[in-house]
């Protein structure tokens, strides 16, 4: 199943802008004022509603003031959880998100009445300097067992394929770029350039510079049966690829993105992806702007069998 209808999102208590994960996140930008928190956590409950108001599960968790996450709003990066009940920590990228790994999180997530069986802790690579970033990192097809990965910093290439050989997927790794200034460098996550949906793909395959790789990538996509609905680098730099498809109890799918990207779309592009699902967009401008991330980093899918 490509969809999920739970997510967990963590509530800011004191959200801003991470110096540590600017270093190579080049959608981030400092903005200056003592009510970027109170702004964030408008933006947050806004969100929230907006998914419950269409029967979508949100479990939402308060972050805590010690120790300090300004991050902490993107779980999707240290965790994930899959049908089997398994659970999937991830090695962090900036040291001060990797404390944003809680137990407590957890055992909230079974007191909802999902069954957690194993943790699978694959954080050590951390400490040698190695990470992969959990679905920030890899963009996952379920139904077809496919992995899509571009190379960064934040996922290493040797740890993606071990990751896919465990959880029987097909890796199709791949590099992608933004123009920063003259300079063409990596982009920092693969959610913010590309969207796996159960019967389309959302990507900016301008990102892929390698003529190989890109075709690689449209082949493999084509393959599985989906359309592509293709987003310009410009585009992207608005969070346009930064989407995720979810269903509410009912089996209801949407497309869920923030304002930003959904005011990026041209008319033909939102009515391409309204012929499989309805769009959810919500305003994230502060949480976009000082934090680097858009919707899809704020929603960790909760696949767990129920209790």
């Amino acid at each position: 199943m490509q969809t999920t209808d739970t997510v967990l999102m963590i509530e800011p208590i004191a959200f801003g802008y991470n110096a540590e994960t600017a270093k190579n996140n080049y959608f981030q930008v400092e903005q200056k004022g003592s009510d970027i928190q109170s702004k964030a956590l408008e933006e947050f409950n806004s969100f929230v509603g907006k998914l419950r108001s269409k029967g979508v599960n949100v479990i939402t968790i308060k972050d805590t003031l010690d120790p300090h996450t300004p991050d902490s709003i993107f779980p999707n990066n240290w965790v994930s959880f899959h049908k089997d009940g398994k659970v999937v920590l991830y090695p962090m990228f900036a040291s001060n998100r990797r404390v944003e790994r809680r137990e407590d999180i957890l055992e909230t997530i079974k007191s909802q009445g999902f069954e957690l069986t194993e943790i699978d802790d694959w954080s050590l690579p951390e400490t040698q300097g190695h990470f992969l970033e959990g679905t920030g990192s890899m963009i996952f097809d379920h139904d077809k067992k496919i992995a899509y990965g571009s190379v960064s910093l934040r996922l290493d290439e040797k740890l993606f394929r071990e990751f896919c050989e465990k959880y029987g997927f097909t890796p199709i790794v791949f590099h992608s770029y933004q123009t920063v200034g003259t300079e063409r460098l990596p982009i920092y996550h693969t959610n913010v350039m590309m969207c796996v949906a159960d019967q389309f793909v959302v990507i900016c395959l301008d990102c892929i510079d390698d003529e190989l790789e890109r075709e690689k990538v449209i082949e493999t996509i084509k393959n599985s049966g989906k359309e592509i609905i293709e987003i310009s680098e410009e585009q992207m730099q608005q969070f346009a690829g930064n989407m995720l498809q979810v269903q509410n109890k009912d089996g209801q799918k949407f497309l869920v993105m923030s304002q930003t990207a959904y005011q990026s779309l041209t008319s033909e592009q939102v009515a391409a992806i309204e012929k499989y699902c309805e769009i959810i967009y919500s305003d994230l401008n502060t949480i976009e702007v000082n934090g680097g991330g858009s919707a899809r980093c704020m929603l960790a899918e909760v696949f767990l069998p129920k209790k």
